[in-house]
């Protein structure tokens, strides 16, 4: 019975977050992104905890597993938001180049 439930928790979680996602306009990606990886910066903090904890091999395993995803998307997350917020900057090159 557990486990259905625990099933129907990630199926809801699975659909809210697509409709609150799709509904987003454009200008909010860039804050929404940088949100998302400080929630990934707490599951590293978690997986840390369950990698560490040594209940079982298992557990160590797929903790290890965890920790590595999670710096994944976050590391990715973050060039993706620099990238993003580089394409407002003005280049120096483009403001000489208008001067002359």
């Amino acid at each position: 019975m557990e486990a259905v439930l625990l099933g129907l928790v990630l199926m809801l979680s699975i659909f809210l977050g697509f409709e609150l996602i799709s509904k987003v306009p454009a200008t909010l990606h860039t804050p929404l992104m940088s949100g998302a990886n400080a929630i990934s910066g707490i599951t590293i903090v978690g997986a840390l905890i369950s990698a560490g904890a040594q209940l079982n091999e298992y557990a160590t395993i797929l903790g290890g597993l965890a920790v590595m995803f999670a710096a994944i998307n976050v590391v990715g997350g973050y060039l993706v938001t620099n990238r993003m917020l580089s394409m407002f900057k003005k280049k120096e090159d483009d403001q000489q180049g208008a001067k002359q």
